[in-house]
């Protein structure tokens, strides 16, 4: 997974120049547009909870995307060292997806999270934008503006005012300010478009595509968001579309059949947000 592209993603839509962002964490523009490059280390949990209380968005989804230990679960292990083993146990048992969310139910259930220490504000899932029309499975293409093309003409029966032109317009001005491969074989791309709900389309690829891509992974799945959503919202699904890149989305999806698959998988998925 690249955490700098995503960090540059959510950047771009935050309306913050590098040189801004960097000032604000205090540190220079050339190591956080290294660190954006891949050139650099991943920060440390510390300076990703000052980036993203920056960009507004809960400083666990940077962790999550990064596979950083958030500091208060290193403090809690310090505190209770008997935890590691629990969390040994669980990863022993190769829980799923499925299995984890009932374990959580079960947690919030029988020891309910005090306000003060209380879990951050999840980020809005991507299933509900999704509609079985808006999937486009083992799509065979040659290009990705084919894939976008194709991508935007299934936004029409949700938006008739709208034409495939104009949304492919919008998604490809978008993507001048800043590519959306947020790596994983994943890529967002998305517009702005206004007195229209937040909706998306998932397309999954029968042949990965060679594009410009943040770690040099093909391109295997696209997730396409359009509406009128900005600010924080709007950060916060973007962010979370690249931890579940991270997580293997795409290796999850691409052998799906018919769209149920698809929602049902990305449920599991979006269960343990």
């Amino acid at each position: 997974m690249h955490l700098g592209a995503t960090l540059r993603l959510l950047r771009v839509d935050a309306g913050l120049s590098l040189r801004d962002l960097a000032r604000r964490i205090g540190v220079s523009s050339a190591y956080l547009s290294r660190v954006e490059n891949g050139l650099d280390a991943v920060p440390t949990p510390e300076r990703l909870a000052a980036i993203a209380r920056e960009l507004d968005v809960p400083p666990l989804l940077l962790m999550d995307i990064s596979h950083r230990v958030s500091p208060f679960v290193a403090s809690y292990l310090e505190q209770e060292p008997g935890a590691g083993s629990l969390f040994l146990d669980i990863a022993r048992r190769r829980l799923s997806g499925t299995q984890l969310a009932r374990l959580r139910e079960l947690l919030d259930s029988e020891f309910p999270v005090r306000a003060a220490t209380g879990r951050e504000e999840p980020a809005p899932a991507l299933a509900p934008l999704l509609a079985p029309e808006r999937m486009v499975l083992r799509l065979t293409c040659a290009a990705l503006d084919d894939a976008l093309d194709v991508a935007a003409g299934r936004f029409g029966p949700a938006c008739p005012r709208l034409g495939a032109a104009q949304v492919m317009a919008e998604l490809k001005r978008r993507e001048k300010d800043a590519s959306s491969a947020v790596g994983s074989g994943v890529m967002v791309p998305h517009a702005f478009v206004a007195e229209t709900p937040p909706m998306a389309t998932l397309v999954t690829l029968a042949e990965p595509l060679q594009a410009e891509t943040p770690d040099g992974s093909p391109l295997r799945l696209l997730i396409v968001l359009i509406g009128e959503e900005r600010g924080r919202m709007r950060l916060m699904r973007l962010a979370h579309m690249a931890r579940l890149a991270s997580r293997g989305l795409a290796e999850r999806l691409l052998d799906a059949q018919h769209p149920q698959q698809v929602i049902e998988r990305l449920a599991e998925m979006e269960a343990l947000r």
